[in-house]
């Protein structure tokens, strides 16, 4: 077996968790590649100059995000910078591991989509509304799964909160401090500037999650809906079955009755024509109505 045949044997067999991060890595080494040949073609090495990822992520400025609608969703896949996807990676893989331990897989992907959703809607409020990102708004742009890997951190951490991990240095730490320092760290990085959008996408994912955990705590799902809607769309891709299914009427007891009459007066004059010219002068089908009749 190739590694390529490997490879898509563990995409098919694996869960939510092990799709959700093949996803990520596929898109990842697709774009470098990408980049690769652009780069060779235009002189230009620079990740503004890269119009493939301009397509994939989300727009700061509203007016762009109405001609690029699906970035909504296809931001949440996308990396660019090596050390970007493998942190990301991790975390969702740490994190993720930890979800499923308390929950299902599809509840894993519908907190994943929703609260990279939740993500970029506190990264639009925030670059659209708040003075001193304007001058960013024409150029700022947002890639990255760390909005939808800070909702499964929060998710878990407010439905175990007392579920500890190992940590080097720290010994086991309970998941609410381990959501709280992530927290924290957000909120005292906005103002640097640096990666602003990012953070703002974090605390946006992490009020999803923190809300998700809370509700499901009490039983109510609020994945339930989309993975409703994900469902419907993925039943439009599979292949119809070519069986049918037929469904007939039941017999009233007087046509019941007149079919039973009607096959022994066919059986009757079957016999009466052996008595006349013997056995071997049925045809084929007399001889296979006889045989049924006799059963």
């Amino acid at each position: 077996m190739s590694i390529l045949d490997e490879i898509k044997l563990s995409y098919k067999q694996g869960g939510a968790l092990t799709k959700l991060i093949y996803i990520n890595v596929g898109i990842f080494i697709a774009l470098r590649l990408i980049q690769v040949f652009f780069s060779f073609s235009t002189g230009s090495a620079s990740v503004n100059d890269y119009p493939v990822l301009t397509w994939l992520s989300v727009p700061a400025d509203l007016t762009a995000l109405l001609l690029k609608p699906w970035t909504l969703i296809s931001y949440m896949f996308v990396h660019y910078d090596f050390l970007h996807i493998l942190v990301n990676m991790l975390y969702l893989y740490w994190f993720g591991r930890i979800f499923l331990e308390f929950l299902n897989a599809r509840q894993l992907l519908g907190v994943y989509i929703l609260g990279g959703l939740s993500g970029v809607v506190f990264y639009l409020l925030s670059y659209n509304l708040i003075p001193i990102f304007q001058e960013q708004i024409h150029y700022a742009i947002l890639m990255g799964a760390s909005g939808s890997v800070m909702a499964i951190l929060f998710a878990i951490a407010r439905y175990a909160p007392n579920h500890k991990i190992h940590l080097m240095f720290f010994g086991a730490v309970p998941l609410k401090y381990m959501a709280l320092a992530a927290l924290i760290i957000d909120l005292i990085s906005i103002p640097t500037l640096s990666n602003t959008g990012g953070h703002i996408t974090h605390i946006g994912g992490a009020l999803f999650g923190y809300f998700y955990g809370s509700q499901i705590s009490t039983g109510k799902d609020l994945t339930l809906g989309f993975n409703r809607v994900m469902d419907q769309l993925a039943s439009l891709f599979k292949p119809k079955s070519k069986l049918t299914v037929t469904h007939r009427k039941p017999m009233t007891d007087m046509e019941f009755n007149a079919r039973k009459n009607y096959k022994q007066k066919e059986v009757d004059q079957i016999l009466d024509k052996i008595k006349s010219s013997g056995y071997d002068s049925l045809s084929k089908e007399e001889k296979q109505t006889l045989f049924d009749a006799s059963k």
